[in-house]
């Protein structure tokens, strides 16, 4: 049973990621603690016409190792990045074979967070359109661009025959979309999920729409690795991302009937809305707070249980004040003793891959016992005053760790891991 005597116990077992640090689980934990940046310069699009230069792409990324040709060709680079995430963490888990550890098909489902879908094959499908007429669009432009494409190829690679899945909560899809397979396990609608998010919108209509709305940085094209900083006085908007996030979540009593490793266990979720704007959140930070109260409550966990947060932290003028003030909301006095870090400050924003992502680096930090850092960070901003690990990161004791993430729209999920112990 859960810590709150409700609901069947829920453990990760597999990990894959795709991101700007690497495209491995162990390229992004070395990126995470050498405090690398995987911001550049765009290259993804032309960016001498745009405001913001720069962006955290994934690079040397080659769909082809993950998947057949045709599959490749067939699927847009947001659901490439999701199915290449999900070979890694099946493999990692043990359930990449025809029995799938002995799970019923039917009760293995798919919980995917994806905020934008297929933005370059849109964009690509208009170009056509304009150019040639109707008959000049590719004939796969919408099976490739809508957003639940991701979750069903992953289904189809596997044979899945469970719920399937895709949240779009904007940046906080992945947490949301991780919150909902969870909860599904805990309360028996499916055994086993494959989970998390994706993202691959660094195209021209969200790089220049995002600027149009001056969300995103625009005074470090010169400088890109200096851009993202968190919590920083010098702060001046996020930096746009892409990759995925993807985590394995199975009932505890199966993972460990087939021998499983167990990274950790999922121990809570908490989702609210501001209600407040459509893309600012409430500045008191009312939302956010309450989103990981209810985690707590969820995991039947006091504030004083959690030793690390891995914080939205967009770097935006806006964000970083409201979260530290919704963390003092959630944690009272024990969020002077909580270590925080916003790891975004070396991935960029991945938008509804983030929260994948960021699971995962906690789930990493417990498993090491490491604090991850947040670089360029160096004096801090007007009503930031925690501790945010500033551009070193180091060992310490972490039993718990929540990770947040913040969306347009008002969205906030929280989930709570720790460790796992039998």
């Amino acid at each position: 049973m859960s810590n709150n005597g409700n609901g069947r116990r829920v453990v990760i077992t597999g990990l894959g990621a795709i991101t700007p640090l690497g495209n491995s689980i162990d390229e992004l934990w070395s990126g995470i603690k050498e405090g690398r940046s995987g911001i550049a310069r765009t290259t993804l699009i032309d960016p001498t016409e745009f405001a913001s230069q720069i962006a955290g792409e994934v690079k040397d990324f080659q769909a082809t190792d993950f998947m057949d040709k045709k599959e490749a060709r067939n699927m847009a680079r947001f659901t490439q990045f999701a199915v290449a995430g999900t070979v890694q963490a099946m493999k990692d888990a043990g359930l990449d074979n025809e029995k799938l550890g002995g799970y019923d098909s039917t009760r293995f489902g798919v919980y995917l967070g994806n905020g934008i879908g297929g933005f370059d094959v849109a964009e690509d499908g208009i170009s056509k359109l304009l150019e040639r007429g109707p008959r000049g669009i590719p004939p796969m432009t919408i099976p490739k661009l809508i957003g639940n494409e991701a979750a069903g190829n992953i289904a189809i690679k596997y044979g899945l025959l469970g719920p399937c899945n895709t949240i779009v909560t904007a940046c906080a899809s992945g947490t949301d979309a991780i919150g909902a397979g969870y909860q599904a396990i805990k309360h028996g609608i499916v055994d086993a999920v494959v989970t998390g998010g994706t993202e691959a919108a660094i195209t021209a209509l969200a790089v220049g729409g995002f600027c149009r709305i001056q969300a995103l940085s625009t005074e470090y094209n010169d400088r890109p690795q200096e851009a993202c900083r968190p919590f920083d006085k010098d702060r001046d908007g996020f930096v746009l991302g892409e990759g995925a996030g993807i985590l394995i979540m199975e009932d505890l009593e199966h993972a460990k009937a087939r021998g499983a490793k167990i990274y950790g266990e999922l121990a809570g979720y908490g989702q609210s809305c501001d209600a407040f704007h459509v893309t600012a959140p409430n500045p008191e930070g009312i939302g956010a707070a309450r989103a990981m109260t209810t985690a707590l409550k969820d995991a039947g966990m006091k504030p004083e249980d959690i030793d690390y947060i891995n914080a939205h932290g967009t770097s935006t003028p806006v964000n970083d004040p409201m979260e530290t003030k919704a963390i003092k909301l959630a944690f009272g006095e024990h969020a002077y003793k909580l270590k925080v870090s916003s790891t975004k400050s070396m991935t960029s924003h991945l938008v509804g891959a983030a929260g994948g992502v960021e699971l995962i680096i906690s789930l990493l930090a417990i498993r090491d016992q490491y604090f991850p850092c947040t670089i360029n960070f160096g004096a801090a901003g007007e009503d930031c005053d925690l501790d945010y690990v500033p551009n070193k990161g180091y060992s310490g004791r972490i039993r718990a760790a929540l990770s947040e993430s913040l969306g347009f729209g008002g969205h906030n999920g929280a989930v709570i891991v720790k460790e796992y112990k039998d």
